[in-house]
């Protein structure tokens, strides 16, 4: 483990970089965990759009037109490395020094990147936590609610959301005219205040659906959604299920829930808008779905937000050269 020297401005704050390989978490420290949840307290209105005994897959109402411009917003995250901090503390707190970056995608008959940020940050509950400068960049110190390493991961992930929120509404302040549709890679929890705004859950930890609704996910063919629901669990928003085509190699029919992608709205919304995102969601996402001898979380991972992480991947820029960076830093 390699120790840094007292800084120049005078901090008494010193770090060292743990040489554990980041991808597998801190040689030492707290365990994390999940939230020992069970598979689903969330409390569900089932019949928001149909009665819950009527549930039926549905195809898309050809109706609404389709809007000009489809954004896809995703932003990607990586460990640089685990970091202990020496202050007046015996014990050193740990910390993890990040690099993220957002990404907006502009669809309007071509794909293009319109706008990235990338940022990088010392994540850590130390309380006298100094940036860290090093020669290829610098890590901003930002406060995380505890030691912890998952309140480290999630105060990142705010961190990434802020970031994305900013682009995104960056993006509309300067197209106040625009006719457009957000999807946003992810829940929509923080972000429902943004208008046009559907949230893209390429995968289920959790079983919301009591038996019955269920059953329809499963009988859903590509193309098809469920009925839109409402769901609460620290926060409320409308959702519904879509299978996406099925390729060669698929394991469709013989998995019942392959394919399939969750998505969700703001629950303030009014039903019949509620209805209209739903349908424009499975008229324009289906042709994006990707295939599996380009991704391998095909078809869920969409063909402009697949696009968009390896860019944003490659514009946080090289990870060893940044972690050998770290060292050289740590040694003074």
């Amino acid at each position: 483990m390699t120790t840094a020297a007292p800084p120049r401005n005078g901090s008494a704050v010193t770090f060292s970089v743990d040489p554990w390989d980041p991808g597998y978490g801190l040689a030492f420290g707290e365990e994390m965990g999940g939230d020992g949840r069970p598979a689903s307290t969330a409390e569900l209105v089932l019949d928001l759009e149909l009665p819950a005994d009527k549930w039926r897959p549905l195809a898309p109402d050809p109706g609404p037109g389709v809007p000009d411009t489809v954004l896809f917003l995703d932003g990607v995250r990586r460990i640089d490395a685990r970091v202990w901090l020496h202050g007046a503390d015996p014990q050193p707190a740990p910390g993890i020094a990040a690099s993220y970056a957002a990404g907006l995608v502009s669809c309007n008959g071509s794909a293009r990147i319109t706008d990235v940020m990338v940022e990088r940050g010392l994540f850590t509950a130390a309380p006298d936590a100094t940036d860290l400068a090093i020669r290829h960049g610098a890590y901003p110190a930002r406060r995380a609610a505890g030691p912890g390493m998952d309140q480290l991961s999630l105060a990142l992930q705010q961190r990434l959301s802020d970031t994305e929120v900013q682009l995104a509404m960056l993006f509309r302040k300067e197209n106040p005219d625009a006719d457009d549709l957000l999807f946003v890679d992810g829940p929509l929890r923080g972000r429902t205040h943004l208008d046009r705004t559907i949230g893209y859950i390429k995968t289920h930890h959790t079983t919301y659906l009591p038996p019955p609704q269920a059953a329809t996910v499963a009988a859903l063919q590509p193309g098809q959604r469920t009925p839109a629901f409402t769901m609460g669990t620290s926060w409320r928003r409308n959702s519904w299920y879509l299978r996406l085509p099925a390729t060669p190699g698929s394991p469709w029919p013989d998995v019942p829930w392959s394919g399939v992608v969750r998505l969700e709205c703001s629950a303030e919304l009014p039903v019949p808008e509620v209805r209209r995102l739903a349908d424009l969601s499975a008229r324009l996402l289906p042709p994006l779905a990707s295939a599996p001898h380009k991704d391998p979380r095909a078809p869920q991972n969409l063909v402009p937000i697949g696009g968009l992480e390896r860019e944003l991947r490659r514009r946080l820029g090289d990870q060893q050269l940044l972690y050998r960076s770290l060292r050289a830093a740590a040694r003074g």
